[in-house]
C-alpha cells in the first residue's frame, strides 16, 4: 500500500481536487455547499458558498474556477460525521454549471439546460486546449427512479452548449488523451471506462448499434463489486479512475485492462488530481472520511490546460 499522507480531515464529502501552483489545492464540499481551498499546512478557507451540490471543477482559460452542480442531495449521516448521498434533494431544481470568480468569490451561473432541457446533475470537467469543456451529467437518483446521464460541451462564455453523448447510464469522470483526440468517460454503476475519438468541437465519433449502447469503445470493465468515480489522466495516458467500494484508484491502459490498483482507506475514494514537483503527487479525496489526502505517484500526471503547475 502506498504511504498515505493525510493534509487534512473534517471536510463534509469533498470532490473535484485542483492542485494549484501555490501548493494548494481547491476542493469542493458537497454536504456543505462550498469552494475551499486547502492550504499547505491543512487549513481550510471557503472562497465561495454554492449551495446545491457542487462537484466536478477545473480552472478555465480566464483563471476563474468552473464548477457542475449537481443541484444538490439527500445525505445519509453516521457517527463520526461520516456521510453519503441517497437521493435528490428536497429543494432540488436542477443542476448547472457555474462560474466562480476566485479572487471575489462571485458565483455566476452560466448553463442549467440544454436546448429545451434542463442539466440534471452535472458532475465532471476538463477543458481543452482551446479553452472550451467537456462535463458529465450523471443525472439524479430519487426514491423510484432515476435519470439517464449524459455528456455535453459547452464554450465559457455562456454562449453555446452541445449534447454530446445521450442516453448514458450514471456517465461520472470525464478527460481528455495527452493528444486531446480521445474523450474518457467512467461509467459508475458499471464501473466501465468509455473512450470517444474527438472529431471536432463538440462532436465525438460513435460506434453504432451494435455492438455498443452509449457508442463508446470499451477499454475497462473489471470484474467485482466496484464503481467508477472521477478521473485523471497520466501524462503518458494511464487513466486513473477513483474506484468506490474497493476503495482506492484504478490505473487503465488507454489500450485496454487494468494495469495495478492502489488501494486507500476509505470505500468512498471519489476524485484524484496531480500537483507537486514534476507532478509526481496524487491528491485524494476520501469523502466518506472527509479527507484529502496525498501519494507519492509513481509517474507523472499530465498537466491541465490553463493551470500553470
Amino acid at each position: 500500500m502506498a504511504e498515505i499522507r493525510t493534509i487534512t480531515d473534517g471536510l463534509m464529502f469533498p470532490e473535484g481536487p485542483i492542485a494549484m501552483p501555490d501548493g494548494s489545492v481547491l476542493l469542493v464540499e458537497i454536504g456543505r455547499g462550498t469552494l475551499t481551498r486547502v492550504d499547505v499546512d491543512g487549513r481550510k478557507d471557503v472562497v465561495a458558498e454554492m449551495g446545491g451540490g457542487p462537484n466536478g471543477a477545473a480552472i478555465g482559460p480566464d483563471g476563474a474556477c468552473y464548477v457542475c452542480n449537481n443541484g444538490g442531495f439527500k445525505w445519509h449521516r453516521e457517527a463520526g460525521g461520516r456521510m453519503r448521498s441517497v437521493a435528490q434533494a428536497d429543494d432540488y431544481v436542477s443542476g448547472r454549471i457555474e462560474r466562480v470568480d476566485l479572487a471575489t468569490g462571485k458565483v455566476e451561473v452560466l448553463y442549467d439546460r440544454c436546448g429545451d432541457h434542463l442539466l440534471k446533475g452535472p458532475n465532471d470537467i476538463v477543458f481543452d486546449r482551446q479553452g472550451n469543456m467537456w462535463f458529465s451529467d450523471l443525472g439524479k437518483v430519487r426514491a423510484r427512479d432515476r435519470d439517464w446521464g449524459g455528456v455535453y460541451w459547452a464554450r465559457p462564455d455562456g454562449s453555446e452548449i452541445k449534447e454530446v453523448v445521450f442516453p448514458f447510464l450514471t456517465p461520472n469522470g470525464i478527460g481528455l488523451s495527452p493528444d486531446e483526440k480521445t474523450l474518457y468517460v467512467a461509467e459508475t454503476e458499471t464501473a466501465r471506462l468509455w473512450a470517444y475519438p474527438i472529431s471536432g468541437p463538440g462532436e465525438v465519433v460513435k460506434q453504432s448499434f451494435p455492438p455498443m449502447l452509449n457508442g463508446g469503445r470499451l477499454v475497462s470493465a473489471e470484474a467485482g463489486w466496484r464503481r467508477f468515480d472521477s478521473l485523471a489522466v497520466e501524462a503518458w495516458g494511464n487513466v486513473c479512475v477513483a474506484t468506490l467500494m474497493t476503495g482506492g484508484i484504478s490505473v487503465i491502459d488507454p489500450n485496454g485492462g487494468e494495469i495495478e490498483f492502489v488501494p486507500m482507506d476509505d470505500p468512498y475514494t471519489t476524485n484524484i488530481c496531480f500537483g507537486g514537483p514534476g507532478l509526481t503527487t496524487a491528491f485524494i479525496t476520501l469523502s466518506w472520511t472527509g479527507k484529502l489526502v496525498a501519494v507519492d505517484w509513481p509517474r507523472a500526471g499530465l498537466p491541465l490546460n490553463f493551470l500553470n503547475t
